[in-house]
């Protein structure tokens, strides 16, 4: 597993301290000048196949690396990468890649795309009796008439255990103010070629049936702070839809802990746990105004909530610039490839069951829960009915998680009734949550009982019938087939 080990960091600005005066390399480093240049159709065929195809020149020439990422049709093809040499800067594609056999004459189409121009400087470095291979890379991505920097370092282990990689990537960041990364440059530059994204959405998880519980936990959880972070580099500007998804993804993050809770007992994984569930309420204050403001009918009111709304994002980025948050991903980042969670014995039975049987029990499990927290709905305090939407927002979570087990025909149809069901509840309850937390709310803002009358029009229906309404819907979705029986 050692050997296998990457960490990828980007830098949270361009000031890179000199890493020699601070003790972190010695000796001179190995420079290498790159400049890569993307190809792909108008239409973004190859990318949409799972292919990437792209020319790089250093000081020994061009070579050419067609490359299968992963999806779409280059999933089927056991060899990865298919890397030649050539003159120049024209891609030859002849039948040494299957990219003309996938394309046929429209790989004349094919064009450049982006390009990406870095300085790389390398180490060897040996920290507490492990070899890493540090990689500094700075440089630009060139899309038209967009522009983003490069900024950011790779560690790779070389010889030695996984936990001093991580030590040295602490080290790293008392320096310097590092957050993990999880875009690769290709990422980054297809980005740039598109219209910016305001936010991003969970991706489907790549679970296959083959895979242990460990490895569904860990690819789980990458999915998570995957878009946890790249909907962190999406909230410079203060976007609701960026802080919303943000918080969302440590939402997904904390309901796989939870999912996964019978093999994850031990006061690491608690800890952890505990800082997720503390960073999601550094940015649920935000959300919480966010709501407010969309739903407030009086304009200066509105205008009092939006000031309140902008210094609790200031507060809110100041918490995630912080050494905490910054170092929070790191720690969960460790905890999956080095967590003694992995080979405690107590947890060895679990680990070994076929995952889509551990993913039915998971999923009857939660169901119960949200089955039994919702009888009498109607009749319940406004705490017991929060209770059943975490229930809830638990259950859909984990239904994304493993829905990819679960791809017969029949089971997608029930997949998306039981999504839709489940939807229906979450949205009334989440009313109901809003309704009975905004005194609370305000009261905590500052303001008094009179500023509720600005959002009493808001809910078209009494209370009665928003009750009646949740209660229905927590009878139909009982009722929705199962899709993973």
């Amino acid at each position: 597993m050692g050997q296998d080990v990457e960490l990828k960091l980007d830098l949270a600005g361009e000031e890179i301290v000199d890493l020699v005066a601070a003790g972190l390399v010695s000796g001179e480093p190995v420079v290498l000048a790159r400049h890569v240049v993307y190809y792909d159709t108008p239409d973004r065929a190859l990318r949409a196949a799972g292919f990437s195809l792209r020319i790089r020149k250093d000081a020994e020439g061009y070579v050419q690396i067609a490359k299968a990422v992963g999806g779409g049709i280059a999933s089927v093809f056991a060899r990865p990468k298919w890397e030649r040499n050539v003159e120049n800067d024209t891609p030859v594609l002849d039948d040494t890649t299957p990219i003309r056999a996938f394309l046929g004459r429209r790989a004349d189409e094919i064009q450049p795309v982006f390009e990406v121009a870095t300085e790389r400087r390398r180490w060897s470095v040996l920290w507490e009796g492990t070899r890493i291979e540090m990689a500094l890379d700075r440089g630009s991505i060139v899309a038209g008439d967009r522009k983003a920097p490069i900024a950011e370092i790779k560690l790779k282990l070389e010889d030695g255990k996984p936990d001093g990689l991580f030590s040295f990537a602490r080290r790293l960041g008392a320096v310097m103010p590092l957050r993990l990364g999880v875009l690769s440059k290709a990422e980054r530059g297809y980005g740039l070629t598109a219209s910016p994204a305001r936010a991003v959405k969970a991706d489907p998880v790549a679970l296959v049936a083959d895979m242990s519980v460990s490895a569904a936990f860990r690819t789980i959880a990458h999915a998570c702070i995957r878009q946890f972070r790249m909907n962190e580099d999406l909230m410079e500007d203060g976007g609701e839809d960026a802080v919303h998804q943000a918080r969302v993804a440590l939402r997904r993050l904390r309901s796989a802990f939870s999912v996964f809770n019978l093999l994850l007992e031990g006061e690491t994984g608690a800890r952890l746990a505990d800082e997720v569930k503390w960073l999601a309420g550094v940015l649920g204050s935000v959300r919480d105004l966010d709501v407010l403001v969309a739903r407030c009918k009086d304009d200066a009111l509105r205008a009092r909530l939006a000031e309140a709304r902008a210094t609790a994002f200031r507060e809110a980025a100041a918490t995630l610039a912080g050494p905490r948050a910054r170092a929070l991903m790191l720690d969960v980042e460790e905890w999956l490839v080095c967590g003694s969670w992995q080979t405690q014995r107590r947890t060895r039975e679990i680990r070994t069951q076929p995952l889509a049987d551990f993913a039915a029990g998971a999923l009857d499990r939660l169901r119960r829960k949200v089955k039994k927290g919702g009888r009498d709905l109607a009749d319940v305090d406004d705490e017991a009915r929060h209770a059943v939407r975490k229930d809830a927002k638990k259950l859909r979570y984990a239904a994304g998680f493993f829905a990819a087990l679960f791809d017969r025909k029949r089971q997608k149809r029930r997949y998306g009734r039981f999504i839709d069901a489940l939807e229906a509840l979450q949205d009334r309850l989440g009313v109901l949550n809003d309704t009975a937390d905004m005194p609370e709310v305000l009261a905590r803002l500052g303001f008094d009982e009179k500023a509720l009358t600005a959002f009493t029009k808001t809910e078209p229906q009494s209370s009665a019938g928003m009750l009646a309404a949740a209660a229905e819907a927590h009878e139909a979705l009982i009722d929705t087939k199962r899709f993973w029986r």
